[in-house]
């Protein structure tokens, strides 16, 4: 309801109120009379008083009225900002998730160690699993931040280093906290092996988007367009460039 239509409403309900009192006939013998006028003025002062004082109710209910009406279309926006990166962390989950294993390849001793898929520590592999879990079971991301976190700390030239740290950009840019997640995407962009390295080049455009660098924004969507041509990643960035 708009301020004119308020106002529209109290003048209506003034009448109605008003209107008894001036068809009241004033009796015969007081007509000329100074207490007639003196009840009269009276009468048209609290009137007019009263019209004052529900114009300025008025107002202050408008003012309230478009007060809330922004705070409620700031909440729908940051509700809908919070909604998107949730939607992208569980994206990103579903794929972990969905992905088939590779079939086995068998290699000469002299590369196993540059092509093996699991670390022969089996502390690593623990601790590395359990940070996963806690995202992919327990939907704990705080925890998985802090596991994460720890694992890289404690293991800085593990085999899982550039999965860690894409996680870490992940849980990070779902908090919107784009200085932490764009270390860690950067991180990975930087191992050219990494599996995750379309995926992390693609966040560290999206976050130059975000922060208003639109020329490096195109450059990395170009990038993973040319460099991973027909994968889903490469398809993301043709939309973001288009």
């Amino acid at each position: 309801m708009n301020s004119n239509t308020l106002r529209s409403l109290s003048l209506a309900l003034l009448v109605s109120v008003a209107a008894p009192v001036a068809a009241a006939p004033a009796p015969v013998t007081e007509l000329g009379s100074n207490s007639s006028v003196e009840r009269l003025e009276r009468l048209l002062e609290a009137r007019n008083q009263m019209q004052i004082d529900m114009q300025n109710q008025l107002e202050l209910m408008a003012g309230e009225l478009d007060e809330l009406r922004g705070n409620v279309e700031r909440n729908s926006y940051e509700l809908q900002q919070m909604l998107e990166r949730q939607r992208e962390l569980y994206r990103e989950v579903d794929a972990v998730r969905n992905a088939k294993p590779a079939p086995a390849v068998v290699t000469k001793p002299e590369d196993t160690a540059s092509k093996e898929s699991y670390s022969s520590d089996q502390s690593e592999n623990a601790q590395y699993d359990a940070a996963v879990n806690l995202i992919l079971k327990e939907k704990n991301y705080a925890g998985a931040t802090d596991a994460f976190n720890a694992f890289l700390a404690k293991y800085p030239e593990s085999i899982y280093k550039p999965n860690a740290h894409y996680w870490l950009g992940q849980l990070y840019f779902s908090k919107s906290d784009l200085a932490a997640a764009k270390t860690h995407f950067t991180a990975v962009s930087q191992v050219a092996k990494s599996s995750k390295r379309a995926d992390a080049m693609l966040k560290l455009g999206m976050i130059a988007e975000k922060q208003g660098d639109v020329a490096t924004a195109k450059s990395l969507f170009s990038a993973v367009v040319k460099e991973y041509p027909g994968t889903t990643t490469a398809n993301q960035a043709e939309k973001k460039l288009k």
